[in-house]
């Protein structure tokens, strides 16, 4: 039998009730300090944008190696691809990216004989070989895996008009109607900015 006064019950009441409405508001206090964590975190993200400007077979690996890397690293990455370069995106063109020989210093062929008619396949074709022989991933495989982790590619939309390309073209995933002035803009909030 309890020998506890009403005066006595009725103030461990109120101490529960105080002690809750504490505990209460310390939740809350810890609620919001971990919501302003999670908003501290991901503003630290690393961010970057590619420009990629060039459409050849050589020229289609660095933005999209690049890019593959940084969205394994976490980074929040996007790549706006502009005149030449919208070729990588292109679904059917893509498939047929081609090494130019002539300029290309690195190249075992003397610009003499890389300027002749049908070198410019033909150093495509020992490219791709290479390519095949050491497992290195396809255009294709990169676009797919780039798109799988994240990264936004984008289209630019003058391009798009002035190469009288329709937004079906492109792969799926492919953000598309993109002007200079959005990439710009982030570029500008960008981390790290790269033109290829």
């Amino acid at each position: 039998m309890s020998t506890d006064t009403p005066t006595e019950a009725t103030t461990d009441v109120e101490d529960e009730v105080l002690d809750a409405a504490a505990l209460r508001e310390r939740v809350d206090e810890l609620e919001e300090q971990v919501a302003e964590l999670q908003a501290e975190t991901a503003d630290d993200q690393q961010s970057m944008v590619i420009i990629a400007t060039k459409g050849t077979l050589d020229m289609a690996y660095p933005p999209l190696v690049l890019a593959s890397t940084a969205a394994a690293f976490d980074w929040d990455v996007t790549v706006f691809h502009t005149f030449w370069g919208l070729e990588i995106l292109h679904e059917e063109n893509s498939k047929n990216l081609q090494l130019s020989s002539v300029g290309n210093p690195n190249m075992p062929v003397p610009n003499a004989i890389a300027a002749l008619p049908g070198m410019d396949r033909m150093t495509t074709k020992m490219m791709r070989k290479r390519i095949g022989e050491n497992d290195t991933a396809t255009i294709e495989e990169l676009l797919e895996t780039s798109l799988d982790m994240g990264v936004e590619l984008q289209a630019c939309q003058m391009t798009i008009d002035l190469m009288d390309y329709d937004e079906d073209d492109f792969y799926d995933g492919v953000t598309v109607g993109v002007g200079a002035a959005t990439a710009l803009r982030r570029m500008e909030d960008a981390d790290i900015q790269l033109l290829v």
